[in-house]
């Protein structure tokens, strides 16, 4: 039976916080919108009628449908060339979903979704529903066919994978853009000292080019180890300008999923970001992802978001 106008509007009203879910679980947006699009064609060969409540029969379908794609996932990401991080996504971005508590926010952190590919299909889809979307165990239980108790026992062993994910400091716009710009006046500086002083002792640095664009395949651990990096990657040279094509990029400071970051654009396109994940230690991580791949919806989000100026990005 064709849906009606009003069956319609339900699924769409609906749309954005099934979209938000899966890229929690995903940390993909394109693997979001295909299977929330995949959750619609459910909807669409369903007796509706007999449906109860829509918004828990969605919840279950778009679930079950992660749920599959995490075990087909785990086996494509053994052959992936480098490191993988998940796509982070910009400030305004309407799939990063709910934003009103410390718990909603943190579990949309870059950390938490990288430290999350710790996590089975079973502990992401709890810590994700209960974490961020309120859920009570009752309910999850319902979606997953587990029990209450063993929904209890799988968020709290999805807690402890992640906890140390709960390093980041929380920020507000200004201070977001003056960790930035003091990132980057050091990073441009030539000099590593400046990065030292910015980073945690026990920092990190790790990159995502999915073997299309040049990233380091191994993480950078300590903060010197780190402050060397860094600095020969803002140091100009002609083989960076003809990766870039010959133009000049453009830095601009701004937060993605929460933190600060750093966004290089090169003609209008999302050429990176990178991630700052900021503690009372100061950067603890510097997490960059640059593989095309991951940066379309960054780049359309980018097109439509008042940008201000660049900041200053010596040599270049």
């Amino acid at each position: 039976m064709p849906l009606t106008t009003t069956d319609v509007e339900r699924f769409e009203a609906a749309r954005p916080r099934l979209e938000s879910i899966a890229y929690r679980m995903l940390g993909s947006s394109a693997e979001a919108e295909d299977l929330v699009q995949e959750t619609y064609l459910r909807w669409q060969a369903a007796d509706i009628g007999r449906i109860e409540v829509p918004d828990a029969w969605l919840t279950k379908v778009l679930t079950n449908l992660c749920l599959n794609h995490l075990t087909s996932a785990r086996v494509r990401r053994e052959t992936y060339i480098g490191q993988w991080l998940p796509e982070p996504l910009l400030e305004g971005d309407p799939m990063l979903g709910p934003a009103e508590t410390a718990e909603q926010r943190e579990s949309v952190s870059y950390a938490v979704l990288t430290l999350m590919e710790r996590l089975t299909p079973n502990e992401r889809a709890v810590y994700v529903l209960k974490e961020a979307f309120a859920y009570g165990h009752r309910e999850i239980a319902e979606i997953l066919d587990i029990s209450e108790a063993s929904s209890q026992q799988v968020f709290s062993r999805a807690k402890k994978h992640v906890a140390g994910g709960k390093a980041r400091t929380e920020v507000d716009e200004v201070a977001a853009k003056r960790i930035v710009e003091e990132f980057l006046a050091a990073a441009t500086s030539g000099q590593t000292e400046p990065l030292v002083k910015l980073l945690s002792s026990d920092a990190l640095a790790i990159g995502d080019g999915g073997g299309r664009v040049p990233a380091k395949a191994t993480p950078f651990h300590g903060a010197l180890a780190v402050a060397k990096f860094l600095r020969g990657l803002f140091k100009p040279a002609e083989s960076k300008r003809r990766m870039l094509g010959g133009a000049a990029p453009e830095v601009y400071a701004t937060t993605a999923n929460g933190s600060p970051a750093l966004v290089i654009v090169v003609e209008g396109r999302v050429f990176g970001i990178m991630c700052l994940e900021h503690g009372e230690r100061g950067i603890v991580a510097v997490r960059s992802q640059v593989n095309p791949d991951k940066l379309h919806r960054a780049t359309e989000i980018w097109a439509s978001t008042r940008r201000g100026e660049p900041l200053a990005l010596n040599g270049w």
